[in-house]
């Protein structure tokens, strides 16, 4: 019997509401929210939400001595078009150069790691 059930996953960033309209554009959904907290209801029912952090820096991927903390997997159908439209919504690539596995790394707007996943 489980102790807890995922409530939602929360992102330190600068900007809530700027990083919340990125992934809205990426996965879907309605940002909800103005200030220092702001969710993002996606389509299914699942929850991201983006909170401000004051002095927030960003994970180095790779780098061990600046861990990643955690990332998204974002499954797609096409790893070229979700490519070409994550980096003009914002998103910077990190590794993306060998284009024979079934993934490739970004780092959102505020600097998150994510990787686009062949679905």
């Amino acid at each position: 019997m489980a102790v807890a059930e995922l409530g939602v996953v929360v992102l330190d960033c600068p900007d809530p509401r700027a990083l919340a309209g990125f992934y809205a554009e990426v996965l879907g959904g309605s940002v909800e929210g103005e200030g220092d907290w702001v969710d993002l209801r996606l389509p299914g029912g699942q929850m991201l939400a983006f909170q401000a952090a004051p002095g927030f820096v960003p994970p180095k991927w790779p780098a061990p001595d600046h861990s990643q903390q955690f990332h998204l997997d974002l499954n797609v159908g096409d790893l070229d078009a979700a490519e070409k439209s994550v980096l003009e919504l914002g998103a910077k690539p990190l590794d993306v150069e060998d284009r024979s596995r079934g993934f490739r790394v970004y780092a959102d707007p505020a600097g998150h790691p994510f990787c686009l996943c062949a679905a």
